[in-house]
Formats: C-alpha cells, sequence, structure tokens
C-alpha cells in the first residue's frame, strides 16, 4: 500500500502493527526484530510504500546469518497468487541464495477446513437474514443451500 495512505489516516498499517503485536504475543514471542517483525509486500511505481519491505528485509536477514525465518500473512483470509509467488516462492529463493537454510511459509487460514466454517458461518450472521440456513441441516447442506441461494446450479 502507498505510504501516502497511512498519511490521509488509512489504518491498514496500524491494523498490520497490531495483529503482528497479538500474533507474537500468543506465540510467546517478542515483535522486536529479533524473534519477530513486520514487512509489507506488493511495491510497484514510483509512490513510496509502506516499509519495511520484504524482499529486503529477508535478504538482510540471511545476510546477517539468520538460517531460518517462518513467514506468515495473517492480513489475507486465503492465499492469493500474488502473495504464493512474492513470498513463498521468490521470497523463499532470495532468503535462501543469500545464505538463509530454512524458509517456512505458514499457508493462510483457508486451507483449514474449520477456518471455511467459520468464515462461512460469519457472513451468515452478518447477512441480516439475507440467506437463512435451513433448520437442521448438516454442514454439507448448508454449503450446497447456501451455494444455491447465490445462485450456483446442481
Amino acid at each position: 500500500m502507498p505510504r501516502r495512505t497511512l498519511a490521509l489516516g488509512d489504518p491498514y498499517h496500524c491494523h498490520c502493527q497490531k495483529t503482528a503485536r497479538l500474533v507474537a504475543a500468543e506465540l510467546g514471542l517478542k515483535l522486536n526484530g529479533e524473534q519477530a517483525m513486520v514487512a509489507f509486500q506488493s511495491r510497484f511505481g514510483r509512490a513510496a510504500w509502506l516499509t519495511p519491505y520484504t524482499q529486503p528485509t529477508l535478504l538482510a536477514l540471511a545476510k546477517e546469518r539468520v538460517g531460518r525465518v517462518d513467514v506468515v500473512c495473517p492480513g489475507f483470509v486465503s492465499d492469493c497468487l500474488e502473495t504464493l509467488e512474492e513470498i513463498a516462492q521468490e521470497g523463499q529463493a532470495a532468503f535462501l541464495k543469500a545464505g538463509g537454510r530454512e524458509f517456512h511459509y505458514i499457508a493462510c487460514l483457508n486451507e483449514r477446513p474449520a477456518w471455511i466454517a467459520a468464515l462461512a458461518d460469519l457472513a451468515v450472521r452478518n447477512l441480516g437474514g439475507w440467506l437463512e440456513p435451513p433448520p437442521d441441516a448438516s454442514a454439507r447442506e448448508l454449503t450446497e443451500a447456501r451455494a444455491k441461494a447465490l445462485g450456483a446450479k446442481q
């Protein structure tokens, strides 16, 4: 995200920092740059973007002889091709080429069926009655009913 958006009051940067603090605390890590840190991806164009940038951060860590990094993108509900390519592939390749030994990309929550069910339930609860699930339906029946209500064909 361009840095200008932060100056204009967009809360994205603050949300990222808060999420990082909460995740680090839950994992028992210090958000101090030694155990955990925040970096931003997807910079392009001439504008200044939020920093620090992910790829240069990974290169610096490898050059500082940090042998292993675990990368998580908690701001994403699901992995997208951009994140998978920029972080899981390009970031890993850069880190390893610069001397890092282990790179672990922690997949987003969309890989976990419990998260998908929770996300679907959250959506249904917040649709204000627009889509009511049938009473006493199984998870599969609920999924099918939601899909049909949204126009899916059998």
